[in-house]
């Protein structure tokens, strides 16, 4: 793995043949190699723009060539209409999309850092028009009766021999809901949370949930005991159960092991 500064310098290389491709405008790097350098370690992969002249978007995104010349791309793919994901021969992954100016007034992106731009091109370029997801979480009530809910199906669904359905309703999308209540009750600890993926950093922001996670979330054999284990820790964080649901819940967890 690349030590953060030879990310950085991989970026600049990758500013470089942009520059000299002739119908690029800018290199904008995002998240950790952005504006969050504090962030930056050697599993850090690299997330950036480019952003090209209008009409050239799809040369840069059918050919990679422009890519390779930074560093050997060993395997790429097109993961979205706007990008690809790609690993480079000495093991730096990256994660890009391809824009031409006027697609960023439509596009949420947490703000970057300039990397290259053509002269003339501001740098207001790599600050976002549209503003992100809102990272407030849902209403407690809301909350705490999906998760109940899905720890509910959940166990039916594992009763009915649904054992994979089982598992995400409860390890996922019951945990989904304690990471929200989390952070309703807790705000100050959302610093740092990503907006696209609230699991991301939890250890670090939320030490008390991490060291919980292996009783919660404990494996595809273990739906029973980790659907109790959520139901315990709803109830440490004083959420308001219903009794009716909590013991249907209990029952169907004890039928189960």
């Amino acid at each position: 793995m690349s030590a953060p500064a030879g990310l950085l310098a991989r970026l600049d290389a990758i500013g470089a043949v942009l520059r000299d491709s002739g119908r690029a405008q800018a290199l904008i790097g995002l998240g950790s190699v952005g504006q969050e350098h504090e962030r930056l370690d050697v599993w850090s992969d690299l997330d950036f723009f480019a952003i090209v002249d209008p009409g050239a978007k799809s040369r840069y995104l059918d050919r990679l060539d422009w890519l390779a010349a930074a560093h050997p791309v060993v395997w790429h793919y097109r993961n979205t209409v706007d990008g690809h994901k790609a690993l480079m021969a000495d093991g730096v992954f990256c994660e890009f999309a391809v824009f031409e100016p006027h697609e960023l007034d439509t596009i949420p992106f947490a703000p970057g850092r300039v990397v290259w731009k053509r002269d003339g091109v501001g740098d207001t370029i790599a600050r976002p028009r549209k503003a992100l997801p809102a990272a407030a979480p849902p209403g407690e009530e809301w909350i705490v009766g999906e998760a109940l809910s899905c720890l509910l199906v959940g166990l039916q669904r594992w009763q009915r021999g649904e054992r994979l359905s089982a598992a995400r309703f409860v390890q996922v999308h019951a945990l989904d809901r304690l990471l929200e209540l989390d952070a309703l009750r807790a705000p100050e600890s959302a610093a740092g949370a990503d907006p696209f993926n609230r699991e991301r950093r939890v250890e670090a922001r939320s030490p008390r949930l991490a060291a919980e996670l292996a009783q919660l979330m404990p494996g595809y054999l273990h739906t029973p005991q980790a659907a109790l284990s959520i139901l315990q820790a709803l109830a440490d964080r004083g959420a308001a159960l219903n009794d009716a649901v909590v013991a249907k819940i209990r029952a169907l967890a004890r039928a189960s092991t």
